[in-house]
């Protein structure tokens, strides 16, 4: 697992806004380690079937960073509305619980998805097996998370958001693969486009919208 080096509030002024998907079977605890990670509590009940936005400001490797997370449902099928977001997202945690082999085999599913729409491997993403403090209830082994890893050629972590274990290092791990990536492109004289920023605006209007400027 990776360390998240630089990780703190962030500073004033403009920052670089990095456009975060959360995937995963509903249960999985998605929205938690979204809460966690923003506003470090841990939401007691949450409706599975709401769709959120989150924004946050923070600092990553010394770099100010604005986060614009989608919490999505944990619904695996194509639809039009999720070929939009994984258009649109420039990184994704696909999440699972330990406890539950079902939502570990539909991981697989989401990154399947996720080359489905975008029709490149090279898309940031993070693997993530949450519940890790449920050990007595544990169905998925850390070994079979990191082998599927390994499939997806992406950093992988096992996490509590109930004790808000390894929960910064998983958005700390995603937006580095993403300034990786870009700073690969630059040197490669290739011009990033930012075409995709209005329109990620239009789609997430329909998510409700919850603003955090403290971490």
């Amino acid at each position: 697992m990776e360390s998240s080096r630089g990780l703190g509030a962030a500073a004033s002024g403009p920052s670089r806004e990095y456009k975060l998907v959360m995937l995963g079977e509903g249960g999985v605890g998605k929205s938690a380690i979204i809460m966690q990670f923003i506003s470090h509590r841990f939401p007691e009940d949450h409706d599975p079937t709401i769709e959120d936005a989150y924004k946050t400001q923070i600092r990553i490797d010394d770099e100010p960073a604005n986060l614009d997370i989608l919490d999505t449902a944990g619904q695996a099928e194509f639809t039009a509305m999720r070929d939009q977001y994984m258009r649109a997202g420039e990184g994704f945690i696909i999440s699972y619980s330990i406890t539950d082999r079902r939502s570990f085999q539909e991981a697989r599913q989401f990154k399947q998805l996720i080359y489905r729409v975008r029709r490149t491997t090279d898309t940031p993403v993070v693997l993530v097996g949450n519940k890790s403090d449920l050990t007595h209830l544990r169905q998925v082994s850390v070994e079979e998370g990191r082998g599927l890893a390994r499939e997806f050629q992406c950093p992988f972590f096992e996490t509590s958001a109930a004790f808000r274990y390894y929960i910064d290092e998983v958005f700390a791990a995603l937006v580095r693969q993403i300034r990786q990536r870009e700073e690969e492109a630059a040197r490669g004289g290739e011009k990033k486009s930012r075409r995709h920023h209005s329109f990620w605006t239009r789609l997430r209007s329909p998510f409700r919208r919850k603003q955090h400027s403290e971490h």
